[in-house]
């Protein structure tokens, strides 16, 4: 499980094509501290260490995670947001996190706010629900939803996120991987079930 806060932003050094899968070798500062089979969330994404060298680490996505997310637009020097997994006494700060990527969003707007930014995302309807002052996932980042619409939310970056993510190099068309708050998930699947049941 994450959190959504993000330690270290690794660098694609490597993207090797397997059949149906993508092999990506990424270099970050805590990369001697890696082993294999642990899980990392990459922009999002729960990946598997699969390999690790004095050049960096190796984790691979399969067809289904690439369908899924945004990860096959990755090039060779990207800058990803990197969180390892919460230890068991770990702290709290962020929210719960599964690294389980529901949709790929759209950025649709970006705003200059003198000292903050502005985001809004835009996504499919069906993908997810968002709340006023709720949480939400977008890149791995932990934030919290400004507005709420039924299929955009935007939400309010500070500096220092700002600095240490890769938020800062988005641009208006460019995709996100969200992951819905997990309560609302949860929640909305049980008013669905509701609904199907008074049929």
């Amino acid at each position: 499980m994450f959190t959504g806060i993000i330690e270290q932003k690794a660098k694609v050094e490597e993207i090797v094509k397997d059949q149906s899968n993508v092999h990506f070798r990424l270099s970050s500062p805590f990369q001697n501290e890696l082993k294999v089979d642990q899980s990392l969330a990459h922009n999002g994404v729960c990946l598997t260490v699969t390999n690790t060298d004095d050049n960096g680490y190796w984790v691979t996505a399969i067809d289904e995670t690439l369908q899924r997310t945004n990860l096959n637009h990755w090039n060779v020097n990207d800058l990803i947001n990197v969180e390892r997994c919460m230890p068991a006494n770990g702290r709290f700060d962020g929210h719960i996190v599964q690294g389980h990527v529901d949709c790929v969003g759209t950025v649709d707007e970006i705003h200059d706010l003198d000292g903050s930014w502005m985001i809004f995302i835009a996504h499919d309807a069906d993908a997810g629900i968002t709340v006023n002052k709720g949480s939400i996932c977008v890149n791995g980042v932990s934030l919290t939803v400004v507005d709420s619409f039924p299929d955009a939310f935007s939400v309010a970056i500070i500096p220092y996120t700002w600095e240490h993510t890769n938020l800062s190099n988005l641009q208006p068309g460019d995709t996100v991987n969200l992951e819905f708050d997990i309560l609302g998930k949860y929640l909305k699947k049980f008013s669905v079930s509701l609904q199907i049941s008074k049929k």
